[in-house]
């Protein structure tokens, strides 16, 4: 997974992931890959497109 530079940290992506594999921190996004199932969720709902794969 991408964060470009223009990612708010809102936790939009975090909120919406199927198997919770997303934590939000402070200034990042860590994303937990393994057991991702590519729903692509994240990427779609993200506000300000910051998210790709």
């Amino acid at each position: 997974m991408i964060v470009k530079e223009w990612c708010m940290y809102c936790g939009e992506c975090a909120g919406l992931c199927p198997r919770n594999l997303i934590e939000v921190r402070e200034t990042s996004l860590i994303f937990h890959e393994e057991g991702c199932k590519d729903c692509r969720i994240c990427i779609q709902i993200c506000p300000v497109e910051a998210l790709e794969k």
